[in-house]
């Protein structure tokens, strides 16, 4: 049996759900999320808690299982406290400002690269290289801000780039370093 997909997900208080067949809709204080699951996980709201249940044991079922419940799970939170990631610039004259609701970087390009965020999602710089992605959507948070990314990804030569907050970016040594070896 599924582990995850056993685990019953406790509705918090102010937060209401709509199950209709496969498509399922949460409300909550942050906004409202709605999806669309496959036809054959059944969805029921039981004391307070939703539950999510598959009609065999077949492969396809089970790994549609858990994925349902985390979804499920993921909906659930977002609109109760919504979802966060953090980026920063590192690099001589990087440097993000927000523009309306548009976020303009500058990283090393000959011309400011300008992102538009999607609806749901707010962008916020904190300081010139620190930026801040919210909503309530887990899977939209994380798109925009790997779209951010790769806009500049860190170089693993000098280090300089667009990074997830606290990522590590390991340097390699470059030409210098592997030319000592050799004789």
């Amino acid at each position: 049996m599924s582990r995850i997909g056993q685990l019953p997900i406790p509705l918090p208080k102010g937060v209401t759900v709509d199950i209709q067949g496969s498509e399922v809709i949460v409300k909550g204080p942050k906004g409202e999320l709605h999806r669309s699951f496959h036809p054959a996980m059944s969805i029921a709201l039981k004391d307070g808690s939703l539950v999510v249940s598959r009609p065999s044991d077949q492969k396809i079922y089970r790994a549609l299982h858990g994925l349902t419940r985390s979804l499920l799970a993921n909906m659930v939170e977002g609109v109760e406290k919504g979802f966060e990631k953090s980026l920063e610039t590192v690099g001589v004259g990087y440097r993000a400002q927000k523009v309306g609701d548009n976020l303009v970087l500058q990283v090393g390009y000959t011309h400011p690269v300008e992102i538009s965020p999607p609806p749901g999602i707010s962008l916020l710089t904190e300081g010139p290289n620190r930026i801040k992605v919210s909503g309530i959507d887990k899977e939209l948070v994380g798109e925009v801000a790997a779209r951010i990314r790769r806009v500049h990804p860190p170089d693993h030569y000098k280090g300089k780039g667009i990074r997830y907050l606290g990522e590590r970016v390991r340097l390699k040594p470059g030409k210098a370093g592997r030319a000592v070896g050799k004789k």
